[in-house]
């Protein structure tokens, strides 16, 4: 399973209200037809970004688009701008203002679905360019409780976001300074679900 993150705020001055009602209804358009290969999605406000000037001010956002292939990113992509949800995206875009994306492959989990819905936070881990990830990577879920968490890896790199990502309840010990190899850095983002489709 494969999940297109797009991170994003609003452009300076927007009225935040009217944002995230645009968001949602997008994500709702694609909730009522959803394109091929897509399992779902959801939005959630977020206190911060995984990467990037974290004083920048206003509300920051956090979409998580649930895909069974690399063919579903490329389906998603016409359908979201296509016949059907383009008056709902275009809405959404217009008071877009900054953003970046990534690609991120299941490498630990169970419901998936409701790992992504119900997690409140999620655990950004970064590792030295160069480094080798072993099996550090599978042991970033350790401590949390099965069907409570997942354990995604980038697949692509579309900005500037952390390689590994742990979505929970609660920050899992797999990600605690003491248990990270050396340069390995792990940062938590509170997340509060605006919508689940």
């Amino acid at each position: 399973m494969l999940a297109y993150l797009f991170w994003h705020r609003p452009r300076e001055g927007a009225d935040v209200e009217r944002y995230e009602q645009a968001q949602l209804a997008f994500h709702r358009s694609l909730a009522r037809s959803a394109p091929a290969g897509m399992r779902g999605s959801t939005i959630s406000r977020v206190d911060s970004l995984p990467y990037g000037d974290q004083q920048e001010a206003g509300p920051a956002y956090e979409d998580w688009y649930l895909l069974e292939d690399f063919a579903a990113l490329g389906v998603l992509g016409e359908a979201a701008v296509g016949r059907g949800h383009r008056t709902a995206h275009d809405h959404a875009a217009s008071s877009f203002g900054t953003g970046a994306a990534g690609l991120y492959g299941l490498i630990e989990g169970e419901s998936v679905d409701r790992e992504i819905r119900s997690a409140t936070v999620a655990v950004w881990v970064a590792r030295p360019v160069g480094s080798n990830p072993g099996t550090c990577a599978e042991l970033l879920g350790d401590g949390s409780e099965p069907g409570h968490a997942s354990v995604w890896r980038r697949q692509l790199v579309l900005g500037a976001a952390p390689e590994f990502c742990v979505l929970a309840d609660e920050v899992p010990t797999g990600v605690a300074p003491e248990r990270l190899p050396a340069g390995w850095q792990a940062r938590t983002i509170r997340r509060e679900a605006l919508l689940d489709g």
